[in-house]
């Protein structure tokens, strides 16, 4: 019996489809089908039954892929062990992240990279919803999302870690008639030409916003962040972001332009934070780079 083996065995019974563990494995799926089947020959008992619609465990296969699941982590536990004796870290780390975090990783990924040059790193910007399937199938380690009312994510399988509690703001440029305010009203907000980032919490929120309260005049949305700028600057539009991205990754330095929080007093608690799945142990590299974000972001608090 060897590790491959299990591995191939465990995930073709979480996907329940040999073809689906193959893509998540990067082997094809006659080396998938093969080991098992080399399994239930070594140990005597057919572990799933495979049919056209997918791969379903036996009865006898669900005590035997259960603990085989735990061997699996047993030997994850064994190698971090002899990676922490030796003192080196060493593998790879797969984020994914939506965009406007991203300045933040910057940071952390530089030194832990610095601390731990054996780990191979990885870092993607995605959608949300793709993030969370990626993590779903193991493509990546840790994903970075907001999480809102409207967006659960334990009941799939994943376990969500608040990082930081922030909110949404409106940005506009000194020059605008709003300038000398702190805070914009709906009404105040439906006069004004509005420019977006092209994210999906931000989608979110205006099109709840403006069931609430009415047409915006939204000129365009984009990923380009200097449209955005020159909009706010040479034309005098607002555009809507989460507080700390204009911290983190500023669309204009502090003399050109106004930050100002929303007239909206209903306003649920909104969320940046790291996504795992339940059930994995996060690995060693996991455990220390998030530590290592979490001293940054900690650190942003403190500012925003």
């Amino acid at each position: 019996m060897n590790i491959d083996r299990l591995e191939y065995l465990v995930e073709a019974a979480r996907t329940g489809s040999m073809s689906k563990a193959a893509q998540n494995l990067h082997v094809t799926i006659s080396a998938i089908s093969q080991s098992i089947s080399s399994l239930e020959e070594e140990l005597g008992v057919t572990i799933l039954k495979r049919s056209r619609t997918g791969a379903v465990p036996t009865f006898e296969g669900e005590a035997i892929i259960k603990k085989a699941a735990e061997l699996l982590q047993k030997y994850t536990e064994l190698k971090e062990t002899a990676q922490s004796c030796s003192e080196i870290v060493e593998g790879r780390l797969r984020v994914a992240t939506i965009p406007s975090p991203m300045f933040l990783l910057e940071k952390a990924v530089l030194d832990f990279k610095k601390q731990h040059p054996q780990v191979k790193i990885e870092i993607v910007e995605q959608g949300s919803q793709d993030i969370i399937d990626d993590v779903l199938n193991d493509k990546c380690d840790l994903g970075i999302i907001i999480l809102f009312k409207n967006r659960l994510v334990e009941h799939l399988g994943l376990e969500f870690e608040r990082l930081l509690k922030v909110r949404m703001v409106a940005a506009t440029s000194i020059q605008s008639p709003l300038a000398f305010q702190k805070i914009i009203t709906p009404a105040e907000l439906l006069g004004q030409p509005v420019v977006l980032y092209n994210d999906d919490y931000v989608k979110w929120f205006m099109d709840e916003f403006q069931e609430e309260y009415g047409a915006a005049d939204i000129v365009y949305t984009t990923n380009n962040r200097a449209l955005i700028s020159r909009a706010c600057m040479n034309y005098l539009a607002v555009t809507l972001g989460l507080n700390y991205s204009f911290v983190t990754e500023p669309l204009f330095t502090e003399y050109d332009t106004v930050i100002m929080d929303l007239d909206l007093p209903q306003q649920s608690p909104v969320y940046l934070g790291v996504i795992q799945r339940k059930d994995r142990t996060p690995s060693i590299i996991s455990r220390q780079f998030l530590e290592r974000l979490k001293r940054d972001i900690s650190e942003l608090q403190q500012v925003i």
